[in-house]
Parts: structure tokens; C-alpha cells; sequence
């Protein structure tokens, strides 16, 4: 796959020199949303996946709220495109039953940090293709029970249409993942990923987004029971505005996944509420 997408990029590099290169240029801070979500979450073969260090694939069923951070500063110049973004979130249920002992449980942790560049070789209708790049560093704040925290470094390179008033990414792309997250047994891993992030405004004020990835593991450089072999995770969001840049609305978080030690997948899906700021400030 990674030569595949290398192969494609060289192919598209001659259209990139013939390009006529635009002069816009800008630099945005994109607040893309930060909120708090009320959720209510079901998970399947949450045993099979006890050891495992992602929270969503071993958190119990249950009402909980979380905090969500989306933030990028976006910078264009030319047909050059450039994001850099943080994205977090963490949910943590506590029970304290009056005649036992309290338990907690982690519903969601996440911290992924993006640096993703991406060049028009070809533009129409609002529609911008081109090769993409992007490094990424993902962890955790706690560690998921007995597991370590999850620490991956993660490069892609591929094809991506982007920057449209709809497809703000929309990229198929090879990945390099070095998961130092067992620190006595770091492995390299080799995987194709088909990635998304889509806006569509029904009317004033009403916007629906989708976001996410698909990613299939090729190989591994060592066995860890706990390394995916198969990976979902996508977002469904209807946002109306309440005020200003505030919005409420529904939305669906859905994350299925296969290790390579268990027999059967382990899903996790959340339906709730959220609760968000959503803005954008020009910089330049």
C-alpha cells in the first residue's frame, strides 16, 4: 500500500508542475468545537478486550459526560494547504454504591496531535486534489486500567481531496505507526487508511458533520496481542445554533475493532447530547 501511494503521488506530480498556482493565502484559527457531550454508551466483548489500552473497547454501559476539545490553526498559501490541530477527550464515570467500595471507569480518553500537508495539483467546482501528508502523535491522559497509556507516532502519505464547502478531507493513504505504548516491546506497523471529514449545512444554522477513519493493518515488526488488526471509528453530529456560536444538537459515536489475540470484534457505540462552541478567527 505505502508504494502504491507513493507510485500515485509521483504520477500526479506532473499535473502539480503544470498547475496555474493561485496567490490566496490566509491563516485561520478553526475552533472547531468544544463542548460536553451526555452520552449514553453500549459496548460488546468488553471481556475480550480487558487488557487492551484503548478505554472506548473496554468501558462498561452506562450515562456519562465528557469533554471534547477540536482546535486547528489552519494556514493556506497558494495551493498549499496546512493544518495543525490537537484533538482531546476524556469521560470518567465513578460509582460510589453506600455499602460498597467506589469503582470508576474510563469512557473515553484521547490526545491526538496533527500536522497535515496537503498540495492542489488540481482544482474545480471548489474541489482541490492533490497529495497529502501528515504526522501524528497519539496518548492518553491516564492509563486504562492495568494497561500502559497508548503512546503512537504515526505518519501518512497519500491522495486527498480537500478544502471543499462539503469534503474538508476526504484521503486514502498508506501509514507508518511506530506504538511505543509497551515500552520492552516497541512495534512498527505498516497499514492503509481511508479517512473523512465532511460538512454540510442544511440551512442557516443547522449543520451536519461526519468525521473519521477507516484503518487495515498489513503488518507488524512483533506480536502484541493488544495490536489492532481492523479499525473503525466515525462521528455523526447535527449542530443547531442556540446563540452566538453555541449549538446543541444529537450525535453518534461509533468505534469497532479487532486485536490480534481476540476471536470476535470489540464495538463500542455512544448516543447523545452535545453541547458546543463553534467558531473560526482569521489570524492574517
Amino acid at each position: 500500500m505505502k508504494k502504491i501511494s507513493l507510485i500515485a503521488i509521483a504520477m500526479a506530480m506532473p499535473v502539480c508542475a503544470f498547475a496555474e498556482e493561485s496567490q490566496t493565502s490566509g491563516l485561520v484559527l478553526n475552533i472547531r468545537r468544544i463542548g460536553l457531550d451526555l452520552s449514553q454508551t453500549s459496548v460488546q466483548n468488553a471481556a475480550e478486550y480487558s487488557d487492551s489500552p484503548i478505554a472506548a473497547l473496554t468501558a462498561a454501559n452506562q450515562e456519562f459526560i465528557k469533554g471534547v476539545t477540536d482546535v486547528a490553526l489552519e494556514y493556506q498559501h497558494g495551493r498549499l494547504d496546512w493544518d495543525n490541530s490537537v484533538f482531546m477527550e476524556y469521560g470518567r464515570t465513578k460509582l460510589q454504591p453506600y455499602n460498597d467500595v467506589a469503582t470508576s471507569n474510563e469512557n473515553a480518553d484521547k490526545i491526538l496531535l496533527s500536522s497535515d500537508l496537503s498540495y492542489a495539483c488540481w482544482e474545480s467546482s471548489g474541489f482541490k486534489f492533490g497529495p497529502t501528508g501528515r504526522g501524528q502523535y497519539e496518548t492518553e491522559f491516564t492509563a486504562n486500567g492495568d494497561a500502559p497509556r497508548q503512546n503512537i507516532a504515526r505518519a501518512n502519505t497519500g491522495l486527498a481531496v480537500f478544502d471543499h464547502d462539503i469534503v474538508k478531507d476526504l484521503h486514502v493513504s498508506a501509514v507508518y505507526e511506530y506504538d511505543f505504548t509497551y515500552s520492552d516491546n516497541v512495534v512498527n506497523k505498516l497499514a492503509a487508511e481511508l479517512g473523512w471529514r465532511l460538512e454540510y449545512e442544511i440551512r442557516e444554522g443547522v449543520k451536519l458533520s461526519t468525521n473519521g477513519y477507516y484503518r487495515e493493518y498489513l503488518s507488524y515488526s512483533n506480536y502484541v496481542g493488544t495490536d489492532l488488526e481492523r479499525d473503525l471509528s466515525a462521528v455523526l453530529r447535527l449542530d443547531t445554533n442556540l446563540w452566538g456560536s453555541f449549538t446543541l444538537g444529537p450525535y453518534v459515536q461509533y468505534r469497532l475493532a479487532k486485536s490480534r489475540e481476540a476471536d470476535v470484534y470489540g464495538s463500542n457505540m455512544i448516543l447523545g447530547i452535545s453541547f458546543n462552541y463553534i467558531t473560526s478567527f482569521d489570524l492574517k
